[in-house]
């Protein structure tokens, strides 16, 4: 089994194709360094995500799940980054109720000019869950124990973080 100090997480990130996905290709030619943790995945909108996307990448391996797009106000599909941001709202109460750290799963808002922001999300998100440690939701099809006290009270506290 690996160490906590060696591990090296493998994070999904779902990106927007106008705005975040342009993000990560201005921080590559900026030659701006970020972990190579992250596998991204190019949609045409972050509304465009389908729930499931996300449950496969866990259940495929993926350690996190980051989710990014148009800052809100600014898609080209209109609303749909707030669509978006429902699911991942959503999808947090789930996976804690799962028993899943909610901080397995981020998201961010980043525009096309926005390389450095969303370079600095990445390195970020990568840390926060070497901190966690493997996820290991795949191995074995065990899936983490829940328990009503914990999932409740972990539901409690991203309420709390999404009113204020």
């Amino acid at each position: 089994m690996t160490e906590k100090n060696d591990f090296e997480p493998t994070i999904v990130g779902f990106t927007c194709n106008w705005c975040s996905y342009r993000a990560a290709d201005l921080a590559g030619i900026a030659r701006i360094k970020y972990p190579p943790n992250v596998r991204l995945v190019r949609l045409m909108c972050s509304g465009r995500l389908d729930p499931t996307f996300v449950m496969k990448a866990f259940a495929e391996g993926a350690d996190a799940v980051m989710i990014t797009g148009c800052h809100p106000g600014e898609c080209h599909y209109l609303e749909q980054n707030y669509k978006a941001l429902r699911r991942y709202l959503l999808l947090r109460r789930t996976l804690v109720a799962m028993g899943i750290e909610a901080e397995r799963l981020h998201l961010a808002w980043a525009s096309a000019a926005e390389g450095i922001q969303l370079a600095r999300e990445i390195t970020e998100m990568v840390e926060r869950v070497r901190t966690l440690g493997p996820l290991n939701w795949h191995l074995n099809g065990s899936q983490p124990e829940v328990t009503n006290e914990a999932a409740g009270k972990k539901l409690q506290e991203i309420e709390l973080e999404v009113t204020s």
